[in-house]
């Protein structure tokens, strides 16, 4: 495990949604979540009280999807459960580029913006990388990769604690795979992460073992085993 202490990692929603995405987000008291489309996570004070959960079950509505992500304290009783993942947060140790030879390149990437949201809705539909929505894409810059006029991969930039930039949505197309376009993807991002001197770091589920096999190849390394969790509100 690397020892990375960084407290903004332990709380990546909110300090997000307190930072660079205080522009996408819907807030009341302490409690905070992004507007709608954009993207589904919720965050309350790292010592929520019993206000903070009412908070938050106002500004998301009664029965509504609270997802909760990798948020360590639990809501009150009434709040149902809707899904508990176990997963691991990855970090980028230092250096400028991958280990992975010749990873490095971004050649044959485009950026993805609004006028490619549908065909990043159908690649995201067709391989279930993670939650994605119409705006998700706000968020950060997003690359793809298009073979015969075809997105077949891409990857992108979600949460962004401050002197941090997760990497998100990798995900290559069932007939596209093996050939390498999510290391050049991953990559890619790590280098612009980089140079504007912030670190690249990672979510993803434990039994998505080949992702983490290559994220580890491209030289990222385990911080913590976290839980993702989704709740409905009362």
């Amino acid at each position: 495990m690397l020892n990375d202490d960084d407290p903004v990692l332990d709380d990546p929603v909110g300090r997000s949604l307190g930072g660079r995405h205080a522009h996408l987000a819907r807030r009341l008291g302490r409690a905070a979540t992004y507007v709608t489309d954009v993207a589904t996570f919720s965050a309350v004070s790292t010592d929520p009280d019993a206000k903070d959960w009412a908070d938050l079950a106002e500004l998301l509505g009664p029965g509504a999807f609270a997802d909760m992500f990798s948020c360590p304290v639990l809501p009150p009783s009434n709040w149902e459960p809707v899904f508990s993942l176990e997963g691991r947060q990855m970090i980028w140790p230092g250096g400028g580029h991958p280990d992975r030879p010749g990873s490095e390149s971004g050649t044959g990437l485009i950026e993805l913006g609004a006028d490619s949201v549908p065909e990043m809705l159908d690649l995201v539909a067709l391989t279930e990388p993670g939650p994605f929505w119409p705006r998700t894409h706000e968020l950060g810059t997003y690359l793809g990769v298009r073979v015969d006029g075809t997105l077949v991969a891409m990857a992108g930039e979600r949460l962004c604690p401050p002197g941090w930039t997760e990497i998100s949505a990798v995900c290559t197309a069932p007939d596209a795979r093996g050939q390498g376009h999510a290391a050049r993807l991953v990559s890619a991002l790590v280098a612009r992460i980089v140079a504007r001197g912030e670190r690249p770091f990672l979510h993803v589920a434990e039994t998505n073992t080949g992702a983490i096999a290559l994220y580890e190849r491209l030289g990222f390394k385990t911080r913590r085993q976290v839980t993702f969790r989704g709740f409905r509100t009362p």
